[in-house]
């Protein structure tokens, strides 16, 4: 029997502050984190480094939502890593999955053709997503599965994007670190918020909703 978190008991350790990992994938324990800093990626002072905007813009990959949320959180959990392993276990895999099919999990794809090579998930609450892992099967296409999640979240209203640890190799797009305090009052206020996660008409509309950030330095 497969084993996964109440749901509505983590929706709330979310509004909290609080957010599960596991040591390993083989792990049958889940551990609740709450770091002194949060670590934030802006939404609309987003910056997109000129040469991927370029790249991004140029490339002939098909994006889609929640389209196979399954085998994006599978890959995540089962893709190769510089650092020690993956934090999502089998518990955490099947908790997001029953998360996504109560439309409060959701996922950005990236298809060459029919095949998929890049995704991400996270958690929606209110007008906060919490970003939870990506991968990346060809260069780049995670970082363009990030650019297209932010032309979403700038539709959309979205006030956080919660990358939760610091990650030197997000600083690129202007994330920044915050006090838990500050963010536990950001937090509050976005949860309330009523945001739906509605895709974009066509590659288009994302190109136009990053692009005025694109090119500050």
């Amino acid at each position: 029997m497969k084993k996964i978190l109440p749901i509505d008991d983590l929706i709330n350790i979310y509004k909290k502050g609080f957010f599960p990992m596991a040591e390993s994938k083989q792990s049958n324990k889940v551990i609740f984190y709450k770091p002194k800093k949060r670590f934030i990626i802006p939404i609309n002072e987003f910056h997109v480094p000129k040469k991927l905007f370029r790249l991004f813009k140029k490339s002939q990959y098909i994006f889609k939502i929640n389209f196979d949320f399954e085998r994006v959180i599978f890959n995540c959990q089962n893709t190769n890593r510089k650092s020690n392993g993956t934090w999502i276990n089998n518990i955490i895999l099947d908790t997001y999955i029953q998360l996504f099919k109560a439309n409060k999990c959701h996922s950005v794809e990236c298809y060459d053709r029919n095949n998929l090579v890049g995704g991400l998930y996270g958690l929606q609450i209110g007008g906060c997503f919490f970003g939870e892992s990506m991968f990346s099967m060809r260069s780049n296409t995670s970082k363009y599965c990030l650019l297209f999640l932010i032309a979403i979240l700038k539709k959309n209203s979205f006030n956080i994007l919660d990358s939760q640890f610091y990650n030197s190799h997000l600083t690129q797009f202007g994330a920044y670190e915050i006090e838990t305090e500050n963010y536990m009052q950001k937090l509050k206020k976005s949860i309330e918020k009523k945001c739906n996660f509605k895709s974009l008409k066509n590659f288009q509309e994302a190109l136009s909703l990053i692009h005025p950030t694109s090119h500050k330095s």
